[in-house]
């Protein structure tokens, strides 16, 4: 939402203009790896398990390959006879020791192109195949995302034509150290990071924890980093823009882009000065948890705005649908396929969820287990089935890391608890220990609001309702009745707990009371 979409002119023409744009697109976490991990999964953080981006939490861990990697989306494609291609970052801690090496290949892909740990543009090592190959500093050999373009090109040169394909493009930009090709350097000089009303404001006790620590102004000198990281990244992505045209033109002199669906996503967003923390993700903020999804193909209508709320715990199960592949029970998310084909399709299931949490879903939490008050006719549990899309609630979680006092080099006096802090940002640090929520996001025709529950170290919570403070400018948590504050709760935990399709839940309407 801070003009990430400006570079992107042709995934705008080929794929926004000729598919469908959704406008109210989340991610489960606003971390690389566990966002990651859900778009592989279809899961919620708290079931595919990896919290963080370490080895440790769970990213490209011993626990991670034997469970939810061997039941990817991209297995049951193979298994279905589909030619299959992986190209890019995939894990941040994939290709570690630990973590199997470079020789471990993730089940489902026949062609590999595994970068090893994060993201970079020189200097680093693939996996291809299993087998390592390391790249320098060449420009014109070594510049990544062209190096997942060039391969891609190789991929349809080498893949058999009487089969159906997947194909995974996963490039670094726009994550730091955003270095962008040479030739795009006097692009957007003049533009700075979008000025949004909480833009560079201090924090008081209405903000956690983490937003309240150190400066409460950045500097000029940081604001001009923020501008320099601003117009970096904007400039990664013009040579992503330009992969995505020729990846189009291969699929016209194929004669295959009437037949083949195309998708365009991210793994979090990013805030660049807010709340005055310079750049980075992992907050519960609309800037940080906010992703553009743009999806074209066959039977999708040509420039369709879709504004219903998707989170990428939806992506798998979509990616399978479209193809006419079974949906298994694990995933917690929802198929999109029926929102951009118009199909009259039952998108939920109820067997696994009580009938009074669907049906008497805005009643005061004392009133919900009173199963008198329920009306079980069949007729109004399948408009309900109908109506999740204009009604929905879904998770974003996210697990704090932390240091000890003395743990970040330049900026020893920080309090213990915090982690990513650097002197030349004065000392605002990423991450704390105690930076742990989680929030119920909530979108339907007449409701815009989100409700967090930090629960580690200092107990805090906080509620936007985002029609009437679309910048979350002001906590209003404390004016919640009662019974609106109660059923939020439950509904939060009751999401927190979830688990396939008991994931599948209806928003609490607080101003039912």
């Amino acid at each position: 939402i801070l003009d990430g979409m400006l570079p992107l002119t042709q995934l705008q023409k080929l794929v926004g203009d000729t598919g469908a744009t959704f406008a109210n697109s989340f991610v489960a976490s606003p971390l690389c790896c566990p966002s990651r991990s859900s778009i592989l999964s279809g899961q919620y953080v708290h079931n595919h398990g990896a919290i963080n981006n370490s080895v440790s939490g769970g990213c490209s861990s011993p626990g991670w390959q034997a469970g939810p990697e061997k039941e990817s989306f991209i297995t049951h494609f193979q298994k279905s006879g589909y030619s299959t291609f992986f190209a890019g970052k995939y894990l941040n801690s994939y290709g570690k020791p630990e973590a199997g090496g470079v020789q471990h290949i993730p089940p489902g892909w026949d062609s590999w192109l595994g970068l090893v740990g994060n993201s970079r543009y020189y200097n680093y090592s693939l996996s291809v195949n299993g087998t390592k190959e390391k790249h320098g500093d060449d420009y014109s050999q070594d510049y990544f995302t062209n190096v997942i373009r060039k391969r891609a090109y190789e991929f349809f040169n080498t893949a058999p034509r009487n089969k159906p394909f997947f194909m995974m493009l996963s490039t670094p930009a726009s994550h730091e150290p955003n270095n962008f090709e040479p030739k795009y350097a006097p692009k957007f000089s003049n533009m700075t990071a979008p000025r949004t009303p909480n833009f560079n404001i201090p924090n008081g006790a209405d903000k956690p924890w983490l937003l309240r620590q150190g400066v409460q102004h950045l500097s000029q000198d940081v604001i001009d980093i923020v501008d320099d990281v601003f117009r970096a990244r904007l400039r990664t992505l013009l040579t992503v823009d330009d992969m995505i045209k020729d990846i189009f033109d291969i699929l016209k002199e194929e004669n295959i882009i009437d037949n083949t669906y195309v998708i365009f996503t991210s793994d979090n967003g990013y805030h660049m000065g807010q709340f005055s923390m310079p750049v980075d993700k992992r907050l519960p903020y609309e800037t940080d948890i906010r992703v553009p999804l743009l999806i074209s193909g066959p039977g999708i209508s040509a420039g369709s705005i879709i504004k219903y709320a998707t989170t990428n715990i939806d992506l798998a199960p979509t990616f399978l649908d479209l193809a006419d592949l079974q949906i298994p029970n694990s995933m917690d998310g929802i198929s999109l396929k029926p929102l951009l084909l118009g199909e009259e399709k039952e998108i939920r299931a109820e067997e696994n969820v009580p009938l009074y949490e669907v049906l008497n879903k805005n009643l005061p939490f004392e009133q919900e287990k009173k199963e008198d008050k329920v009306d079980y006719n069949k007729k109004n549990v399948e408009e309900y089935r109908k109506s999740i899309w204009n009604d929905r609630a879904f998770l974003v979680e996210h697990f704090g890391l932390g240091a000890g006092k003395g743990e970040n080099p330049g900026c020893e006096n920080v309090p213990a608890g915090l982690v990513g802090c650097k002197p030349s940002l004065d000392c605002k640090c990423k991450d704390s220990f105690n930076s742990t929520y989680a929030c119920i996001r909530q979108i339907s025709i007449s409701t815009d609001n989100v409700f967090c529950n930090w629960y580690v170290g200092e107990e805090f919570q906080e509620y936007y309702d985002l029609q009437k403070d679309p910048f979350q400018l002001n906590n209003t948590v404390k004016t919640l009745s009662t019974e609106a504050h109660h059923g939020l709760l439950h509904h939060l935990e009751t999401l927190q707990n979830c688990a396939g399709d008991s994931c599948k839940l209806p928003e609490y309407d607080v101003n039912y009371i």
